[in-house]
């Protein structure tokens, strides 16, 4: 294991970070998460204010920490986390806009798969593929836990892209016809790309946060605060 503390974590000690780490976009949702889920908090990370705490869900450890937005962040933060604090699982629990009719706004999804026309993984790890798959044993750890919880889960493969705003309104319905891809987010395929570089397990919880066919949208609040039955999932696969 290398030198700690990191340049971007700067936590000094390993041991403050369980093995299994819920990784929210936003450092926000992981301080709320914290806040409302976990007992006997420590705060590791406040780094860039990229809040990163370790507490235990009914009696298990378990850590979340944000990423930030995009995969330059999350490549970042995953790759530290994996390399450097010996964590084991890393499960982003995060927002997607949906490119087709059968995932609506606030459905949770499982991500089997990431496409994106990224260069992250070949610039940094030299693999060439544009689709990366999650960890198949924790996707089952996944459905486990979301039948147990009587929360409804959906499967789909996502576009990870690699920008928010463009100039063509609908390239969206071309990466959904030519790829498959179901709906859009902007870091899973750098955590996948990480995770098999370092011989680690990822996974990805997003829930639907806009559409592009209904056009529905939700608020950043809402984004932040209410984006719970994924946290709730996640939360399930704290160390025993």
């Amino acid at each position: 294991m290398s030198k700690i503390p990191t340049p971007h974590i700067a936590c000094a000690d390993e041991n403050l970070i369980a093995k299994t780490v819920l990784m929210p976009g936003d450092p926000l949702r992981a301080k709320f998460i914290a806040e409302t889920f976990l007992t006997e908090v420590t705060c590791f990370t406040a780094t860039r204010n990229m809040f990163g705490y370790t507490g235990y869900y009914n009696g298990r450890r378990i850590s979340v920490m944000g990423s930030g937005m995009g995969m330059p962040s999350i490549g970042i933060y995953s790759y530290e986390l994996y390399s450097f604090y010996g964590v084991e699982t890393i499960i982003r629990i995060g927002s997607a806009g949906s490119y087709d009719a059968a995932l609506a706004v606030y459905d949770t999804v499982l991500v089997t798969e990431a496409y994106s026309e990224s260069s992250f993984a070949k610039t940094a790890f030299g693999m060439r593929g544009k689709s990366l798959k999650s960890s198949a044993s924790v996707n089952n750890q996944l459905r486990l836990a979301a039948k147990n919880l009587n929360i409804p889960l959906k499967e789909a493969k996502v576009h990870s892209s690699d920008v928010f705003y463009a100039t063509d309104p609908n390239r969206w319905k071309d990466v959904h016809d030519t790829y498959g891809c179901m709906c859009v987010e902007m870091e899973s395929f750098a955590l996948f790309a990480n995770a098999k570089a370092t011989g680690k397990k990822a996974a990805c919880l997003l829930t639907i946060s806009d559409s592009f066919i209904s056009h529905q949208v939700t608020t950043a609040e809402e984004r932040q605060k209410n984006f719970t039955s994924m946290m709730k999932i996640a939360l399930e696969l704290a160390e025993k």
